[in-house]
């Protein structure tokens, strides 16, 4: 057991900082070929954050494990939904949302995190599901790019420091890191949860939920210091549509994921659909998130964790 949690523990911070170091030299690398804001934010902040979770994602359903990848997406999405928009919101006081594209991106993120559930109604997402997940995305990622406005305007407010070719090496090397943090959080996680005899998808739900949520987060609160608002909701937004399409499409294909008893996950998806709810009426109403919402998701969040551990 103390061997398990201390590979466990290891593994989360190895991909933390790995997957840290892959959103930073990809951030570089864009801004250096000159690209433009929109896809700097999109590869950057989107793609970057998911990563780790594709990995530990297609390893669980590898190891024979898929609902393990479940758990930590709705994990990881909570968190992101209502810790990270919170953190962010307090450092900027408000987070203003002039962005058309952005508020309807909160509308696709609550789709997005419905979906999976919709298609689990039989207690199985099987792998015609997980191809709907995957087309969800590229409907998704189709429609983001589409739009002619996201490519007038070069992001030029970051200073590129390292070489293009030291960068390509950190993303490479990254990559490799995640893909080693993986396998250990999967072999760790099963005997962990194996052995305090509760189901993997909710050890997932917390443990992994939260250890691959806080890179994106550590990126939105850099963005909120350097006051690029509008790049934080996008980024978050992106993570959460994208892992709850794309990831989980992959890993059903793989593994299809059943789950024999959905009620020990019934508190997370209500408190999952509830915070992409309340994000999506703050943006849609006033164009902005202000402290006093920042406050009520997080209340969401504390709640959140109370009802777990209560019931």
């Amino acid at each position: 057991m103390l061997l398990n949690t201390v590979i466990f523990l290891f593994s989360c911070l190895l991909i933390i900082v790995s997957s840290r170091g892959i959103i930073d030299a990809l951030h570089r690398v864009t801004c250096r070929l000159g690209w433009k804001e929109f896809i700097v934010a999109f590869f950057t902040a989107s793609i970057g954050a998911v990563i780790p979770e594709l990995f530990i994602g297609i390893r669980s359903a590898l190891k024979g494990v898929p609902e393990l990848a479940l758990g930590s997406i709705i994990g990881q999405n909570i968190i992101l939904l209502t810790l990270s928009v919170s953190i962010c919101t307090f450092i900027l006081k408000e987070i203003v949302v002039q962005s058309r594209t952005v508020r309807a991106g909160a509308t696709f993120s609550l789709f997005a995190v419905t979906l999976p559930f919709i298609l689990l109604w039989n207690g199985t997402l099987t792998r015609v599901d997980g191809i709907i997940l995957v087309l969800a995305c590229f409907l998704y990622v189709y429609w983001l790019f589409s739009k002619e406005d996201h490519f007038i305007k070069k992001y030029d407010k970051t200073p590129v420091r390292c070489s293009l070719l030291k960068d390509l090496a950190i993303i490479f090397f990254g990559f490799l890191l995640v893909v080693l943090s993986a396998e250990g959080i999967i072999f760790s996680a099963s005997n962990i949860s194996e052995h305090l005899n509760i189901p993997v998808a909710i050890f997932g739900l917390f443990a992994i939920g939260l250890g691959v949520a806080l890179p994106e987060t550590f990126f939105s609160v850099a963005l909120a210091k350097k006051g690029h608002s509008w790049m934080i909701l996008g980024g978050l937004l992106g993570a959460v549509s994208i892992s709850s399409t794309l990831v989980l499409g992959i890993v059903s294909i793989i593994n299809p994921i059943e789950v024999s008893d959905f009620s020990s996950l019934s508190i997370a998806r209500f408190f999952l659909i509830s915070g992409g709810f309340f994000l999506l009426l703050f943006v849609r109403t006033s164009n902005k998130i202000t402290k006093k919402e920042a406050w009520f998701l997080l209340g969401v969040y504390i709640l959140f964790l109370l009802f777990e551990f209560i019931f």
